[in-house]
């Protein structure tokens, strides 16, 4: 599903009507029809229903008026309460009069007390009021409505507020978020995401990003660059399982990673990549740890690699992992190594030395932390490689703060796997995977949960597991992503924002992926698979 900027938006609805005769009014009938049905679904009984409505001085508040209006039809008791002037005439408005919807005006509304009183006996909040167009602060009228509105939610826990594309005070392109915005239950997308809804510190204010179909042609927006990883998207690029397959129908995955003081790393990576459907998961680790990960990985077969003090891999390792690489159709590389003089030259000789190594890798954690020591190491990386850096790594590959990474998170993605021609995955709150050519796609998911030591490292084996089933960098790197973010919602959903340990996601990839083959949703909380 396509990410969309306001320019965009606007374009795309200038196209529908030049190009597939479908007018700004009938996107706006469309649009209204879409979240009445949503909302009706949200408040499951309507009849004698109070539904309040804000609305807006634009089109937003127009598509409010129409959802106004079929509520109303379908028995709820809809109050518009009209924010700020609206243009004259107003058809919307007249047609929701007529069809019985009552009508309320802030300006005739000293101290907004009538308001105050719609949202005490209301059982839902549409927020009708601005949507893309807006670009200034709230002022006036709007804003006192807003804080209102913000206040009504904080004392009522049972009041539902539905935004109407973007909940008021929300830039669509950057993801700011006025003083005065509240934060909604659910925002409902019409047509496509936005930019804004997917960055912080606008994402906090979204609630559940959902999006509706107001018939625009998918066509139009085909040429736009981002994508939101969406449960279709990713089920469309899963592996095959097919019912005469063995094991080496699914790909031979070597994991290089562990030292003395990450042992638990490479038994996580291996873990991921056979909860995502490798077929053989070979460790390879430093000598005298290999009997610790042995025991925490059963079902893996191991490579004990040669050291040059206890639990830390020697240099003449790499040429021991290049002999065997042939045998896999990817690798792993990187997940809890540490750092040391002996284990970057491991890594430059590993991944830098000639020939260069002809089959994928995973560069995660040490991988990147040792490669960001090494001058010009990207101009010396001749393999297909997917980078999982997460911000700090990031900094250190780039030279960047990572107040700078955060900031612009998906043009840093993007600029740098441009520069390295390598896939990029900046894991985070909506973890982003930039393309060196293909554009980026978006995770859905930001979970706190997944802020625990060893996630990352289930990740990598997952992407590593996949690459090693035939899928390019790009797709398994957005298919890893985001089945170990559909786990990790789902676990999230079981004990809270805290207390998640990494094992905890490993059935739950596999639990992902068999729900998406079986058409189930794995894309938000309380997803029943």
């Amino acid at each position: 599903m396509k990410i969309v900027t306001v320019e965009e938006m606007r374009r795309l609805e200038e196209a529908c009507a030049a190009q597939s005769g479908i007018s700004t009014d009938t996107l706006m009938e469309n649009a209204g029809l879409a979240v009445a049905h949503r909302t009706r679904e949200l408040v499951s009984d309507l009849t004698g229903t109070a539904v309040l409505v804000l609305v807006g001085p634009g089109n937003n508040g127009g598509d409010g008026l129409v959802a106004a209006r079929h509520l109303q039809s379908w028995g709820a008791r809809v109050t518009a309460y009209l924010v700020a002037q609206r243009r004259s005439p107003d058809t919307k408005l007249v047609l929701a009069e007529d069809r019985g919807v009552m009508v309320e005006r802030a300006w005739e509304d000293a101290h907004l007390e009538r308001l105050g009183q719609r949202f005490a006996g209301a059982r839902a909040v549409i927020d009708a009021v601005l949507g893309t167009g807006r670009a200034r602060t709230l002022e006036g009228a709007i804003r006192d409505v807003m804080f209102k509105t913000a206040e009504a939610r904080q004392r009522r826990h049972d009041l539902l507020l539905i935004a109407l594309d973007l909940p008021t005070g929300l830039d669509a392109d950057t993801g700011q978020a006025d003083p005065a915005t509240p934060t909604a239950d659910v925002t409902l997308a019409l047509g496509y995401p936005k930019v804004g809804h997917l960055r912080f510190p606008g994402a906090e204010r979204v609630g559940r990003l959902e999006t509706l179909d107001i018939g625009m042609p998918d066509a139009l927006a085909s040429d736009i660059p981002r994508e939101m990883l969406t449960p279709e998207w990713v089920v469309s690029r899963l592996p095959q399982r097919p019912l005469n397959a063995h094991k080496g129908s699914f790909g031979r995955l070597l994991v290089v990673a562990g030292s003395r003081n990450y042992v638990g790393a490479a038994a996580l990576a291996a873990g991921g990549a056979y909860r995502a459907g490798a077929g053989l998961v070979t460790i390879a680790t430093p000598e005298s740890i290999y009997p610790i990960v042995a025991g925490s990985a059963l079902e893996a077969t191991h490579l004990p690699l040669p050291e040059s003090s206890p639990g830390q891999v020697a240099v003449v390792a790499a040429d021991l992992v290049r002999e065997h690489a042939p045998q896999y159709e990817a690798l792993v590389v990187g997940c809890g190594m540490g750092q040391s003089a002996e284990t970057r030259a491991f890594v430059e000789r590993l991944l830098l030395a000639d020939p260069p190594l002809d089959k994928p890798v995973i560069l995660d954690a040490d991988a990147l932390n040792n490669l960001a020591q090494i001058a010009r190491w990207h101009e010396r990386l001749r393999c297909r490689a997917v980078l999982t850096p997460h911000p700090g790594e990031m900094a250190r590959l780039t030279g960047l703060s990572t107040g700078d990474i955060q900031s612009k998170r998906w043009e840093t993605a993007q600029e740098w796997a441009q520069r390295w021609g390598q896939v990029v995955a900046l894991k985070g709150a909506f973890t982003v995977v930039a393309s060196p050519t293909a554009g980026l796609a978006v995770s859905p998911f930001a979970n706190p949960a997944l802020a625990s030591a060893g996630t990352g490292d289930v990740l990598a084996g997952a992407i590593g597991g996949l690459l090693a089933q035939g899928l390019s960098p790009f797709e398994a790197a957005c298919c890893g992503v985001y089945l170990h973010a559909a786990a990790g919602e789902h676990v999230r959903v079981q004990v809270g924002d805290s207390g998640l340990l990494a094992s905890d996601l490993l059935l739950w990839i596999a639990q992902a992926a068999r729900a998406l083959r079986s058409g189930l949703t794995a894309s938000g909380p309380g997803a029943d698979w």
